[in-house]
C-alpha cells in the first residue's frame, strides 16, 4: 500500500496528518488502509475508487451501484470469495469479469481461473464494498461453508442421535451434520423464512428457504450428507427413518433466540432421496392485529362489521400462502371474549389460540370438515370456522350453521371474491342458500415491501403506465421504485410482505343477482358500483405510495 499512499499525498487527495490518523485507525483494527481512509471519513469511496483505478491502470467498480450477475456470483463458492477478497459480477462468454481488492494477486485470479474453469478479467473495487456485496449475496453461506468443510467421509449416520424432544438445537453435540441442521434451522427463522426446501438431486443437494414468499438458494452440502441430513430431520420429527417409499408428515419443536418454534415437517420420495419441506410455525410472528395488515379504511370497515354479526358466513378465498389463515385467527382473536363459545376445524392447527377450541382434522381416522362441523353444532357454538370447504357436504353443513344463527368463517380457493359464488354453487349448494347465507366474502395476496434502504426511484413510461392500468394523473407527485438488494434485505430488494384486499359485501341487490344466476362479470361490476376495491386497485394505491414495485403489482393481482 506505499504505493497508494505515496499517490494520496502526490494528487494531495489527504495530508500526512490525516494518513498518519489513518495508519492509526489500521493497526487499532487490523483493516487495509483504503477501508481505513473511508471509515474515518478522510475521503468517499467514490474518490478511492478513482485512485485505485489509477494505482492499477484497469477500471474500478462502484459495487453498491452495479447490477452484480447472480449466475456469475454462484460461480465461486463463498469461502473462496472471503479469503480473495474477490466476487465476480458478469459473466459474457467464456470471461468472467471479477471484482478484486487487490487484482495484482495473481495466486488469487489462478486459483479462481481453476475454480470457474474460465478466463478471469479483474476489475478493482474498494475492500469494504466487495465485503458487503460477498455478505449481500452470500449472506450467512460462510458460517455454513465453515460448518460443511468439517464433514468428513465415513462420518455419515453415527452422528445422527435424538436430543431432546422440546429443544434440539440445545445439544452440545459437535457432529457435523448436527451443526449443519441447527445451523440451517436458525438462519432459516433469523431470516423470517416461512418455508425450508432440501431437495435431492443426482449431482446435489440444493436448500432453499421462502423469504417474503419468494425462494432462495442456500449453500448446498456435500453430496454423501444426503441420507444423513434426511435422517437427521426425520428422527428430529418422529418419523420412521426405515420407511423412504411414502411420504411421511412430523413435527418439530425448536428453541430459537429464546423462541418456541414448530416446524411442520413433510417428506416426499423422490427418485433421488426424499425431498424434505418444513413450514416455520412461530408463535412470535403471528400478527393478529387487522389494522396492520394493510386493509383500506373502506375495506377494513365492511369486513369488520361482517365479522361482528351474529350470523352468516364470512369466506376468505385466495391461493395457498396468501395469508387466509391468518386472516381468519386475527378475525377470531378480534371476536374473542368471554361470552362467545369459539370452535375451530383446521388441517392442521397452526397456532393456539388461548380461549379458542382447536380440532386438528384427521381424514384417516373419518374426523373430517364434514365430521368435525355436525360435532360443533352439538357443542353449542356461537362461532365456528372451518378450514376449508372442500366439498358439498361440508359446504351444506357450512350453509346449515350459518342460516341457524351462527357465525361461520371459512376458505375457499378462488381467484377473487365475485367468483366465490359461481364456486359454491358449482359444488353443489342451491343458489338461494348461498345468497342467504353469505355475508362477506374476502379475496387477498400478500405483496412484498420495498426495501427502503435501497430502493431506486424509476422512471414512467407510456407502456409501463398502459401495463399497470393507471394514469399519469393517478400517480401525481409520487414517485415509483424498484427493488435494488442491500444487506438489510438480504440482497433481496424487498423486506417484509403486506396485504392486498376484495372485500365484497354482499347487498340486497348482489342477493337478488345470485337468485337470478348473474354471470362473475355482472357480480363483479355491481360489487365495484357499491364501492368494492379490486386486488388490483389496492395494489396500485400501495405502489403509489411507494411501498411496493410495479413488478409486484404485476406479478400478484390481475388486470380489472
Amino acid at each position: 500500500m506505499e504505493r497508494l499512499e505515496t499517490l494520496l499525498l502526490e494528487n494531495e487527495v489527504i495530508s500526512e496528518e490525516q494518513l498518519d490518523h489513518a495508519r492509526k485507525a489500521q493497526k487499532s483494527t487490523g483493516d487495509t488502509l483504503d477501508a481505513c481512509l473511508v471509515k474515518v471519513g478522510l475521503m468517499s469511496e467514490g474518490d478511492l475508487l478513482t485512485v485505485l483505478s489509477r494505482i492499477y491502470d484497469m477500471p474500478a467498480v462502484d459495487l453498491d451501484n452495479f447490477d452484480v450477475d447472480k449466475v456469475a456470483v454462484d460461480l465461486l463458492p463463498a469461502d473462496v470469495a472471503t479469503k480473495f477478497g474477490a466476487i465476480p459480477i458478469r459473466k459474457v462468454g467464456r470471461t468472467l469479469t471479477l471484482a478484486m481488492s487487490d487484482p495484482l494477486n495473481l495466486y488469487a485470479i489462478d486459483d479462481i481461473k481453476f475454480i470457474v474453469g474460465l478466463e478471469v478479467q479483474p476489475v478493482v473495487a474498494a475492500e469494504s464494498a466487495i465485503k458487503r456485496t460477498v455478505d449481500r449475496y452470500y449472506g450467512t453461506a460462510n458460517a455454513l461453508n465453515d460448518i460443511m468443510k468439517d464433514m468428513e467421509d465415513g462420518e455419515a449416520v453415527e452422528y445422527v442421535e435424538e436430543e431432546e424432544e422440546d429443544d434440539p438445537l440445545a445439544g452440545s453435540d459437535d457432529a457435523p451434520v448436527i451443526k449443519y441442521v441447527n445451523s440451517l434451522l436458525a438462519e432459516a427463522v433469523t431470516r423470517q423464512a416461512s418455508d425450508i426446501h432440501i431437495e435431492p438431486f443426482e449431482r446435489m443437494i440444493r436448500v432453499r428457504v421462502r423469504q417474503d414468499g419468494a425462494l432462495y438458494e442456500l449453500p448446498s452440502p456435500p453430496l454423501r450428507m444426503r441420507a444423513p441430513i434426511t435422517s437427521r430431520l426425520k428422527l428430529m420429527a418422529e418419523l420412521d427413518i426405515a420407511e423412504k417409499r411414502v411420504p411421511q408428515d412430523g413435527r418439530i419443536k425448536i428453541m430459537v433466540q429464546n423462541r418456541k418454534i414448530d416446524l411442520r415437517v413433510s417428506t416426499l420420495p423422490c427418485i433421488f432421496g426424499e425431498k424434505i419441506v418444513m413450514r416455520i410455525l412461530d408463535q412470535s410472528n403471528l400478527n393478529v392485529n387487522l389494522e396492520t395488515f394493510g386493509f383500506q379504511p373502506e375495506a377494513l370497515e365492511r369486513f369488520l362489521k361482517a365479522i361482528e354479526s351474529p350470523y352468516g358466513m364470512v369466506l376468505v378465498t385466495g391461493p395457498t400462502g396468501s395469508g387466509k389463515t391468518t386472516t381468519l385467527y386475527s378475525a377470531i382473536s378480534k371476536i374473542n371474549v368471554i361470552n362467545v363459545n369459539i370452535m375451530t376445524a383446521e388441517d392442521p392447527v397452526e397456532y393456539n389460540l388461548p380461549g379458542i377450541n382447536q380440532v386438528n382434522v384427521n381424514d384417516e381416522i373419518g374426523l373430517t370438515f364434514a365430521a368435525s362441523l355436525r360435532a360443533f353444532l352439538r357443542q353449542d357454538p356461537n362461532i365456528v370456522m372451518v378450514g376449508e370447504i372442500r366439498d358439498l357436504e361440508t359446504g351444506a353443513i357450512a350453509v346449515k350453521a350459518a342460516l341457524t344463527g351462527h357465525l361461520v368463517l371459512s376458505t375457499l380457493h378462488t381467484n377473487d371474491a365475485p367468483s366465490t359464488i359461481d364456486r359454491m354453487i358449482d359444488m353443489g349448494i342451491a343458489p338461494f342458500l348461498v345468497s342467504s347465507s353469505v355475508n362477506c366474502i374476502v379475496a387477498q395476496r400478500l405483496l412484498r415491501l420495498v426495501c427502503t434502504a435501497c430502493r431506486e426511484g424509476i422512471e414512467t413510461h407510456e407502456e409501463l403506465l398502459a401495463e399497470l392500468q393507471i394514469t399519469r394523473a393517478e400517480i401525481g407527485d409520487n414517485r415509483l421504485y424498484r427493488a435494488v438488494g442491500c444487506n438489510d434485505c438480504h440482497g433481496t430488494g424487498y423486506r417484509g410482505r403486506t396485504g392486498i384486499y376484495e372485500v365484497l359485501q354482499m347487498s340486497s341487490r348482489l342477493r337478488k343477482m345470485i337468485l337470478d344466476r348473474a354471470s362473475t362479470a355482472e357480480l363483479k361490476s355491481v360489487a365495484v358500483e357499491e364501492g368494492m376495491l379490486t386486488l388490483r386497485q389496492d395494489a396500485l394505491r400501495k405502489m403509489v405510495l411507494g411501498e411496493t414495485t410495479p413488478e409486484e403489482v404485476l406479478r400478484e393481482s390481475a388486470a380489472d
